[in-house]
């Protein structure tokens, strides 16, 4: 998720196209630079942003609390984009005291002219960005600093498993652009014909995500075993009745109304993995959007409602 105005997101057809990510390496053992080190690497995330909360799922599942620190930004993005104010929920930024997510991006890339996202991969051996796309970064904690961790069995889990790689490859491309995407796509939307496009997709693709675990039987997307899969779908779904059904205008249905299988999977997931309860902070979801983006919400009043943010078991 980046900075910038809501209306300089769409383009003349009122279609929101999301920026590429510039930064796309790796930390591996074999890599020339960029090798596994406690420590060495550091996360700067937002609570707020679907994408940073992957990260963050991955590192507490995997058990790199200590391999792996933390920044988060605060839950307001201005004109600046992401800063680290503290009132607002920020951690603040340890290494550097920076103001701005933006100022760590130019001190990795000076002429960078691009949009100043989360989540970001941090080597402080060069001070650089590694890497700031979350799907490439979740499979680095997935698999490139098992060395590091203590506790065999998240040494163990994998999320990505190779003999369920290309239905989970099949998954994820069709939920990115349909559903973790298409929720974007709708709010983002400055011509009728583009939301109403989009949000039209965004409802099929809960359709087939709520099939789909009626198929399966749960207790996860693909059955018995969790994957990325999992992860990605979750911190888009956790925040579709407290934010999307809303502010994106995501309102022909809501998860706990209208999709008992995606609601029943969503709340296993909250209530019984510490790394999605423990990683899930409504406050900082519910008050960025509403807050942040004045084009959709001039007033930045927050809706109290839904009451609870999500069900009980």
């Amino acid at each position: 998720m980046s900075g910038g105005k809501v209306t300089d997101w769409a383009s003349k057809d009122g279609e929101f196209r999301r920026q590429t990510s510039s930064f796309r390496e790796t930390v591996s053992k074999d890599h020339s630079i960029f090798r596994p080190e406690v420590g060495r690497y550091h996360l700067y995330v937002s609570l707020a942003c679907p994408w940073a909360h992957r990260t963050l799922i991955v590192r507490k599942l995997k058990g790199l609390e200590e391999v792996l620190p933390v920044h988060v930004v605060g839950w307001y993005m201005g004109p600046n984009g992401w800063d680290f104010e503290t009132e607002r929920g920020s951690t603040g930024d340890a290494i550097y005291q920076s103001p701005f997510l933006r100022n760590l991006y130019f001190r990795a890339d000076p002429n960078y002219n691009m949009r100043f996202t989360v989540p970001v991969l941090w080597d402080v051996k060069h001070h650089t960005i590694v890497n700031n796309e979350s799907a490439e970064i979740i499979r680095t904690l997935n698999y490139e600093l098992n060395d590091l961790i203590k506790d065999p069995k998240k040494k163990e889990l994998d999320l990505y498993p190779k003999d369920l790689r290309s239905e989970i490859d099949r998954w994820n491309d069709y939920f990115y652009e349909t559903l973790n995407n298409g929720v974007y796509k709708s709010g983002f939307a400055t011509k009728a014909e583009a939301y109403e496009k989009n949000v039209k997709i965004v409802f099929e693709a809960l359709g087939k995500l709520e099939d789909l675990l009626k198929k399966t039987g749960g207790p996860y997307v693909l059955g018995d075993r969790l994957t990325e899969t999992d992860i990605r779908l979750y911190t888009t779904v956790v925040r579709f009745d407290p934010v999307y059904v809303q502010h994106f205008k995501c309102n022909i249905g809501t998860i706990r109304h209208d999709y008992p299988h995606i609601n029943k999977w969503l709340r296993n997931l909250y209530w019984r993995h510490p790394a999605f309860f423990e990683t899930t902070d409504f406050d900082h979801i519910k008050w960025h959007y509403t807050r942040s983006h004045t084009q959709i919400n001039p007033l930045s009043i927050t809706p109290l409602g839904p009451l609870p943010p999500i069900e009980p078991l």
